[in-house]
């Protein structure tokens, strides 16, 4: 009992403080512009401005902070797992897939950003980068902090860099259906935006990068979410909301710290994240719309594949197939 308190109250430590960090670092930079601190704030702008491109570059990961104990005890809240299904060798570069993105994409974070899970035991040799949103990466002291993990912008450019400028064994993973896909997080649903997403895949055809399906069983399950049916006005609000700001703000709950009844922590349900077969793919500096498809399709196949191949040891009903939208 004592045990599972103390990885309960971390957990709940941590959630809280990456909800509040974001605002709490814009909040302190304006802050001390008017204290006799100013200088703080006055020398964190230069470092800023001579830095400002760092993120764009394969960011700035610190291997101490990616295994530190904490992420165990994130690890062990639902517990979070990360399954193998085949070798990825570190002499390719690969482009990896994850889906569904959930409402906090926790899986892709604990799997990739942290060593809590073994990632680097499992595939020897490879450097993982989760993208995020470009919007993170302007706040001040916050866009530092979540570089030491090794995440990295989102747009095209920043995306590229680890395979355009680093050695093989890079490994980029994308959240393909990204802040709009939050909006359908809701548990027992299995709705994929993958139809119209080609972005990634002509990323990883332009640098002969490997793509990679990775399904998370359990990412949806870890909070509830207002009822919001493409059609309803609060879709419809957090569809206008998206499209302005570019992120999505779902209305999620779950439980308290130390109630099961109503609170902003996500339920102890198990995620596994199982990393599917590398589709092989040449580099093709320029692939034809044709090309294109045809891959994306191959993409598609062998994410169906390799959910209808795993669904049964995570609880899925065999009657239940991905949907995408």
């Amino acid at each position: 009992i004592h045990v599972l308190s103390t990885i309960q109250s971390s957990y709940a430590v941590i959630f809280i403080h990456l909800l509040k960090f974001t605002p709490t670092c814009i909040f302190l930079f304006f802050y001390l512009l008017f204290t006799r601190y100013w200088i703080i704030s006055v020398s964190y702008a230069i470092w800023w401005f001579l830095d400002y491109d760092t993120p764009s570059r394969g960011g700035r990961r610190v291997p101490f902070l990616c295994g530190i104990k904490v992420w165990d005890y994130m690890r062990d809240y639902f517990p979070i797992k990360l399954v193998k299904t085949a070798d990825l060798d570190p002499k390719h570069n690969y482009v990896l897939g994850f889906h569904p993105h959930g409402v906090l994409v926790a899986g892709a974070f604990t799997n990739f950003c942290t060593y809590s899970s073994g990632f680097r035991d499992l595939f020897p040799g490879l450097t993982s980068y989760l993208l995020m949103l470009p919007l993170w990466f302007r706040a001040p002291f916050f866009r530092d902090y979540i570089m030491c993990a090794g995440l990295i912008p989102s747009d095209k450019d920043s995306a590229s860099f680890p395979l355009r400028h680093r050695p093989a064994g890079q490994a980029v993973v994308i959240a393909v259906g990204g802040a709009p896909e939050a909006l359908d997080a809701h548990p027992g649903t299995y709705n994929v935006m993958l139809a119209k997403k080609k972005g990634f895949i002509k990323m990883a055809m332009e640098h002969g990068a490997h793509l990679v399906p990775v399904f998370s069983f359990g990412e949806n399950e870890v909070f509830d979410q207002v009822e919001n049916q493409r059609g309803t006005w609060l879709r419809w609000i957090q569809e206008r909301l998206q499209s302005i700001m570019g992120i999505s703000l779902p209305l999620f709950h779950a439980r308290g710290i130390f109630q099961y009844s109503f609170g902003l922590m996500p339920y102890r349900k198990p995620i596994s994240t199982v990393v599917g077969r590398p589709i092989r793919l040449e580099k093709n500096p320029k692939p034809t719309g044709a090309e294109l498809d045809a891959v994306h399709q191959r993409y598609m196949d062998e994410l169906s594949i390799l959910f209808e191949e795993h669904k049964a040891d995570y609880g899925v009903d065999k009657d239940t197939h991905l949907n995408f939208v």
